[in-house]
């Protein structure tokens, strides 16, 4: 099976770790993964922030550079949700763009998703002794309905403890261009974030987007809280089969 990873910005720019470890759990069970050099950024920030003119170019650009892939495979339910549900809004007025926008929305996974509905995946090699929360952000549980598939893969992995979060479904304030034109806003909601985790008594925060994860780790790390942040796939990469 050929995958394309779709990298996402953030984790291109601040997490390769994460791009490394989808990469090494996608080979583990028998995916041939491939990285489209010519991808960028799928437009969220722009569309998000009115800019559809610009948000269209982006997304021209990217149904191109994934058009002759089998499967697209990206760490971030926020960019997945992006390319699903508003590339053939955005190019709704345009029969052979949205045409070929819907192809992409049909083979464009998020990573999770992806091992448990299309290699269905039922047994994990991978451990990680340790106390764990996990953090359900908005676009992947809300906008492309998520949710069960990282806990199963979870709860598979050897020596992990799994507690639940409390009020997992608020937002954690990071809404993208959201923290920074509203910080004082943002920050109130990220430490209420940060209090259920530590009401949990877990030592790592596990997500599926890096910009949750960038936002509650670096409050944790301003506050100097001892709680690790991990991605999902950094989970299933740890231990199990080279």
């Amino acid at each position: 099976m050929r995958v394309s990873l779709f990298i996402t910005c953030l984790s291109d720019v601040f997490f390769p770790n994460v791009g490394q470890s989808v990469v090494k759990v996608l080979e583990r069970y028998g995916a041939q993964v491939d990285f489209p050099q010519a991808q960028t950024c799928c437009g969220q920030p722009a569309y998000n922030s009115g800019y559809h003119r610009e948000a269209r170019e982006a997304a021209r650009h990217m149904i191109d550079v994934f058009a002759d892939s089998n499967y697209v495979v990206a760490p971030s339910g926020s960019c997945v949700a992006m390319i699903r549900h508003y590339y053939p809004e955005l190019l709704k007025e345009e029969p052979t763009w949205r045409e070929k926008a819907e192809a992409l929305t049909k083979k464009t996974y998020e990573f999770s998703e992806f091992l448990v509905q299309v290699l269905q995946v039922d047994r994990i090699d991978a451990s990680l002794h340790a106390s764990a929360t996990y953090h359900h952000s908005c676009h992947m549980s809300r906008g492309l309905g998520i949710k069960e598939e990282p806990a199963a893969l979870l709860e598979q992995v050897n020596g992990l403890e799994m507690e639940e979060l409390p009020y997992c479904q608020d937002c954690c304030g990071f809404g993208g261009t959201f923290a920074a034109k509203m910080s004082t806003i943002s920050e109130a909601m990220v430490d209420e974030k940060i209090k259920h985790i530590e009401e949990t008594g877990a030592n790592v925060l596990i997500g599926s987007d890096m910009g949750c994860l960038m936002n509650i780790g670096g409050r944790l790390r301003r506050t100097g809280k001892d709680v690790q942040v991990m991605h999902v796939a950094e989970v299933l990469a740890q231990g199990g089969a080279k």
